[in-house]
């Protein structure tokens, strides 16, 4: 594996399809720019129509594209970008509301946010959440609270 200075930056997208599965290494030049230094595919296999059916079969599939990026790159992967598409998947806004124990809004109050909203989401027994994803804040209040977060 070649030595990486620290300034720059190697980022891999991985992306899982129902036939195939691709991983792309890149390093981020001085520029900004993405320079791609290493690729690797396998034959995609325990996916039916974009759903995982076997899972073992597609984490083997995963990592033989990821060891092929690698030795190309000679670097190793430690964490990819993926996205994950299909008719399986979906999204679900949900408010959380709490009272302000302070004037300024703390990582507390968030995560109580937080709290609240997912006791108000409606999730049947047959699925689970994937990830949570704070998308925005807003204060309601007679009195100006300070945002700090």
């Amino acid at each position: 594996m070649r030595v990486v200075p620290k300034r720059d930056q190697i980022l891999v997208g991985l992306d899982i399809g129902t036939t195939k599965i691709c991983a792309i290494v890149s390093e981020v030049t001085d520029e900004g720019m993405l320079n791609i230094i290493g690729v690797g595919s396998s034959p995609s296999r325990g996916l039916r129509k974009g759903v995982v059916v076997d899972i073992e079969s597609t984490v083997e599939s995963i990592k033989k594209a990821v060891e092929e990026a690698e030795l190309m790159a000679a670097v190793q992967i430690n964490s990819v970008y993926t996205g994950i598409a299909g008719s399986h998947i979906s999204a679900e806004n949900c408010k959380g509301v709490v009272a302000l124990k302070k004037a300024e809004v703390t990582r507390e109050d968030i995560q109580r946010a937080i709290e609240s909203a997912r006791t108000l989401a409606v999730i049947p027994p047959s699925e689970q959440v994937g990830t949570e994803l704070p998308t925005s804040r807003a204060l309601c209040r007679m009195q100006p609270a300070r945002a700090a977060l």
